[in-house]
């Protein structure tokens, strides 16, 4: 089989497999036939209880974990990957709301509005904890002045799922999600049953996280911090086997002061990945040049689009819209792709993948083949739908760079219509003002651009608009947005709603008032 791994690691960790796997098995059938002859104890005052065997299950073979954060993307895959393992899960959080409650719920994962003591009461065997969880939280003091175990989330992850697994995290300032997804899907493509945990929902999946069925993880690795008693980044707790390193740019302004804070945290990943493991990266980009310059002790393969690229892998495009390219790899025949994303960065996150995969076993035209059919990702780029030939998407757009980028290959494939990109500045970094200078330019490729001014948001968007090269208009209400664009848009535009964040529900109130127009 593709992929398939031999060797002294491989056998060390299939025998570890075959102890857990045959404890499991020897405990089994006693708690089913528990499950099966023992009922709910509802006598006297006492509230209806599980079964025994539930509580076998849930309680005795793993334990109870309560997370604070759960409905963050990140926690929410923690929760859903140890409710899977046999956990009993709970969680907190300060809103409790779709489609993350509805997923978790569905899971059998209680949740609690708010932070509150009394959801700790029952002492849970660990308390998860979440990067946005702070010193002064009443459910972080209860924590602490009452002695409660506790982890963060990567630890957790680190310990208790990844400790046995090939590891391939994927880092880097953009693209993670979508590399990820890409990794995942063609691993699960070549019949490796991947675990995954990442920070969107592959639709070829349907799910952000599971645990797997194979020796295979990957990791969305994000270097945003690990949580208030641990600032070093989440991803120096997965020690990789296989990582990629996408692009390193300024981001973060709120934990990281400058480019170089960030290199030094990504060269220490580096330092955890082993000798016979590989690194993958982008060829030609100074700040990644520089973190590995600084140590790198495992073998590393490049990737780049262009004649000029001179990279391991690399692609030459075959569309303008980055459809279809032909992959060129040292002495192999060239291959041809074809696949529904757009955009050159989508045609790199591919290449990545690529290699990555390459690294345990798939052939390049089995991950080919793979890509052909990938699905795409939730939020990125995503088509919403189309009202009266006109083309709703939303993207998750963090960064100028990442603007700039898809708004390029969308254009490239937008034909005669106009492209018209409603933006609202949300992530840390932006709202800061740090990337003011570049948010101008970022949008050029579109015909129109609305800028959103959030309210919490402590400088003014009208420099922006003044020095934009494209039409610009700065809107400070929803409502008035979404009129404005149903007015202006028509048939054949394509709108690209860019936020990390919900937006403030535009994207449903701006379908429903496209077709109200059109009537």
């Amino acid at each position: 089989m593709a992929g398939q791994i031999h060797g002294p690691w491989r056998a060390k960790k299939l025998a570890r497999g075959f102890q857990a796997g045959a404890i499991i098995r020897n405990l089994a059938p006693f708690v089913d036939l528990a499950g099966r002859f023992l009922r709910p104890d509802t006598c006297g005052a006492c509230k209806p209880r599980a079964t025994i065997g539930r509580f076998v299950r849930e309680v005795c073979l793993k334990g109870h974990i309560h997370i604070l954060g759960i409905c963050g993307t990140f926690m929410g895959g923690i929760a859903l990957l140890a409710r899977e393992m046999g956990y009993r899960v709970t969680g907190s959080d300060a809103a409790v709301y779709p489609p993350m409650s509805t997923q978790l719920r569905a899971a059998g994962i209680d949740l609690m509005e708010g932070y509150l003591p009394e959801h700790l009461h029952d002492r849970p065997d660990c308390v998860v904890v979440g990067n946005a969880m702070t010193r002064g939280n009443p459910a972080v003091e209860y924590m602490l002045n009452n002695g409660l175990a506790y982890t963060s989330g990567p630890q957790w992850l680190a310990e208790n799922l990844l400790r046995d697994k090939w590891v391939l995290a994927v880092a880097g300032t953009h693209g993670k999600t979508t590399t990820s997804s890409l990794l995942a899907w063609i691993l699960e493509y070549a019949g490796m049953a991947p675990g995954f945990l990442i920070g969107g929902v592959p639709a070829n999946f349907g799910l952000s996280a599971r645990s797997g069925g194979s020796d295979f993880f990957v990791v969305e690795a994000d270097e945003y911090d690990t949580a208030f008693f641990d600032k070093r980044s989440k991803f120096i707790h997965y020690r990789p086997r296989t990582l990629a390193i996408n692009n390193l740019e300024f981001d973060h302004a709120d934990i990281f002061d400058d480019l170089r804070a960030i290199q030094r945290q990504f060269h220490h990943v580096v330092r955890c990945v082993p000798g016979e493991g590989l690194i993958v990266t982008p060829r030609g980009v100074p700040a990644i040049e520089e973190t590995l310059a600084m140590g790198c002790w495992t073998p590393v393969t490049s990737f780049g689009v262009g004649a000029e690229a001179g990279a391991d892998w690399r692609a030459e495009l075959l569309a303008a819209d980055g459809t279809a390219f032909r992959l060129h790899r040292q002495d192999e025949p060239p291959l041809d792709i074809n696949w529904s994303q757009c955009g050159l960065h989508n045609v790199e996150n591919a290449l990545a993948a690529m290699a990555c995969a390459r690294h345990v076993g798939v052939a390049p035209a089995v991950a080919a083949a793979a890509l052909a059919e990938f699905g795409g990702v939730k939020r990125r780029l995503e088509l919403l739908g189309r009202v009266r030939d006109i083309a709703v998407y939303d993207d998750f757009a963090h960064h100028p760079t990442a603007i700039a980028t898809t708004l390029e290959g969308l254009r490239a494939r937008a034909g005669s219509g106009r492209l018209i990109a409603l933006v609202e500045p949300r992530s840390n970094t932006m709202r800061m003002g740090e990337h003011r200078a570049q948010l101008s330019a970022s949008t050029a490729a579109a015909d129109l651009v609305y800028w959103f001014q959030p309210p919490a948001m402590n400088w003014s968007l009208e420099s922006v608009v003044e020095d934009s090269v494209t039409p610009a208009r700065l809107v400070r209400d929803i409502d008035e947005l979404v009129e404005q664009v149903a007015a202006e848009a028509a048939p054949g535009d394509q709108i690209v709603v860019m936020s990390n964040g919900s937006f403030g529900g535009i994207h449903q109130k701006l379908l429903t008032e496209l077709d109200k127009e059109g009537k």
